[in-house]
């Protein structure tokens, strides 16, 4: 079932889905997996570009070199931009701790108050994925086998997609469009509910 808000087409498992990151279990497999980097916009790009310098140290030195060489994101034929990926396939912003646990450096760099830069919204908003229709935006969940973890925690919680993603959901279009969101809720789960 889909809805609409603000020029903005939501599927709604975001409200059926229950999910919460479970990093001890994954370990952030989402940075290393997948066939592609995380897609990039053009401001993010310019705000990755001006804070580059103070992210670089949050990585290890093949992930920086490759970046001094070939430069931090990549462009499809259709024009569409994406972090560079490493031979290995990882996201060549991951940093991994001492607990093999992998985290994004521009985060990093952003919450030590060395960056004004975020990491990606498509990063931050997974498992949403947004998809641009002219002037709209259409979210749907994505189903990935490596986030088995993060929906079995989420069930235990009881903690749905679109609670879990409040933080981005919120960069991402505002506060007025996350309370019209949840505003909704009753009324999207009783329709789910009712199998409507």
């Amino acid at each position: 079932m889909l809805f609409e808000i603000d020029n903005k087409i939501i599927s709604s498992e975001l409200f059926r889905r229950k999910f919460v990151c479970d990093l001890n279990a994954c370990k952030g497999s989402c940075c290393v997996e997948g066939d592609g980097g995380a897609p990039l916009k053009q401001e993010e790009i310019d705000g990755i570009d001006k804070n580059l310098d103070t992210i670089l140290p949050f990585l290890n030195q093949a992930s920086q070199l490759e970046i001094i060489q070939n430069g931090f994101y990549t462009e499809d034929d259709d024009g569409e931009k994406a972090t560079r990926l490493m031979p290995d396939g990882a996201c060549v912003f991951v940093n991994t701790n001492s607990d093999g646990i992998i985290s994004c450096a521009i985060e990093q760099a952003h919450r030590d108050g060395k960056s004004s830069e975020h990491k990606p919204i498509s990063c931050h908003l997974y498992p949403i994925r947004v998809k641009r229709f002219g002037e709209i935006d259409a979210l749907n969940y994505e189903e990935w086998s490596i986030c088995s973890p993060a929906c079995r925690l989420g069930e235990s919680l009881q903690v749905r997609v679109v609670e879990f993603l409040k933080e981005p959901l919120i960069r991402a279009y505002g506060e007025s469009f996350y309370s019209e969101l949840m505003s909704l809720k009753n009324e999207i789960l009783a329709e789910i509910e009712n199998g409507s």
